[in-house]
């Protein structure tokens, strides 16, 4: 049950909906926003169909080696962390909606406005369109017969020696790949949308709140639960430039410009969005400070003609006086609101999505040293030898 000042529309924000997760629900697979049986279905589903072409075609010996490793990791790791990112941040989007409600962020007569994003934004997800556009554009390359640039030799059709087998990866589950990588997108793009249009609405963003983002610290929360995308990025990036390496077609030192771009790119898909705010967290820094300050200096004034102007006050009477407490107390909240930061993305975020995107292309320094030496590094580091 809803707050009694929270709107009608600002509970039920979400970016599940659309004709995929339609049908997921018919099928069973998906329950309230668990959507994560549905990605196991697609993703697994379509690697067993293609293992049996294979199998049947006498061509799994070629099937599992390291120039079709990213054949394994489009269909068995990234699309199931596509709906696992799905599924843990589509309850934080809810909570970040009602909590700027309830907390007054949104002023009462602003909630409205804030609905009537909600209910824009709600109809846009459920539409049909955008699915048959990513659908559309992902099966271009198949139809049109061309590939598009891409690291690794999975990335883009070419059927060649593969028959039946070859054809159901890269006609199908290429194909299928690519539809949930640009529903993705559009997803991401909807969320930053939908941002952008709350931080233009007329927001009270409270300068003195802890989390030192005027109360939206709860947006961190969101995007930490788009680390499984992160995470998702990254596999799909190791494992099209590990196929690069196997093959010959890419030296292991041209590795290192495209993690820099990885990295950027995360950067850009899921720290950017936060930039939104920036104005208001900027404008909310500088009229607290000039309130605080104002408050500071008469409470000052009269702290020292209580305590310090004409005859000293009795030691017993200055022990323990909670004007002492207070006087601390306002300088930790001048402290606070000085501290406001301009992106709502603390260390914690920052570090997760650094661990998330840097972990998964370790395994690509095998290529230039064994497994012996990299302990060895590591250790030697780790005393400082």
């Amino acid at each position: 049950m809803l707050d009694r000042h929270t709107g009608p529309e600002a509970g039920t924000f979400s970016l599940l909906g659309g004709p995929l997760h339609r049908i997921g629900q018919w099928l069973g697979l998906v329950r309230g926003t668990d959507t994560v049986h549905l990605g196991l279905a697609l993703g697994v589903g379509m690697w067993l169909v293609v293992v049996g072409f294979s199998a049947l075609q006498g061509f799994t010996d070629r099937l599992f080696t390291l120039s079709l490793v990213a054949v394994h990791a489009r269909l068995l790791l990234v699309i199931p962390l596509f709906f696992l990112a799905e599924s843990w941040v589509s309850p934080q989007m809810t909570g970040f909606v009602k909590t700027i409600v309830t907390r007054g962020i949104v002023p009462s007569g602003v909630t409205p406005a804030l609905d009537a994003e909600v209910a824009r934004t709600g109809r846009w997800v459920d539409a049909w369109w955008p699915e048959a556009m990513c659908l559309l554009a992902a099966s271009g390359p198949w139809v049109l017969g061309s590939g598009l640039p891409n690291v690794g030799t999975t990335g883009a059709a070419d059927t060649s020696g593969a028959a039946t087998a070859g054809v159901m990866y890269f006609g199908v589950g290429l194909t299928l790949f690519r539809f949930l990588l640009f529903r993705w997108a559009w997803k991401l793009g909807l969320w930053t949308w939908f941002l952008w249009r709350v931080s233009r609405l007329d927001l009270m963003l409270i300068p003195g709140h802890p989390d030192r983002a005027g109360g939206l610290g709860v947006l961190e929360a969101v995007h930490e639960r788009f680390v499984p995308l992160v995470a998702a990025l990254s596999v799909l990036a190791c494992a099209s430039l590990a196929e690069s390496i196997a093959t010959g077609t890419l030296e292991v030192a041209a590795v290192y410009p495209q993690l820099a771009m990885t990295l950027l790119l995360d950067a850009a898909l899921f720290l950017s969005p936060l930039l939104v705010f920036t104005d208001k967290l900027w404008a909310a820094r500088a009229g607290g400070l000039g309130a605080y300050m104002a408050l500071a200096a008469r409470y000052v004034t009269a702290f020292e003609a209580k305590w310090t102007g004409g005859d000293p006050p009795a030691r017993d009477k200055l022990l323990g006086t909670p004007d002492l407490q207070a006087l601390a107390d306002l300088g930790q909240a001048i402290s606070v609101v000085g501290g406001i930061r301009w992106i709502t993305a603390s260390r914690r975020l920052l570090t997760l999505m650094a661990l998330a995107a840097i972990v998964p292309l370790l395994p690509l320094l095998a290529f230039e040293y064994t497994v012996l030496e990299l302990v060895q590094r590591f250790f030697s580091k780790l005393i400082g030898s």
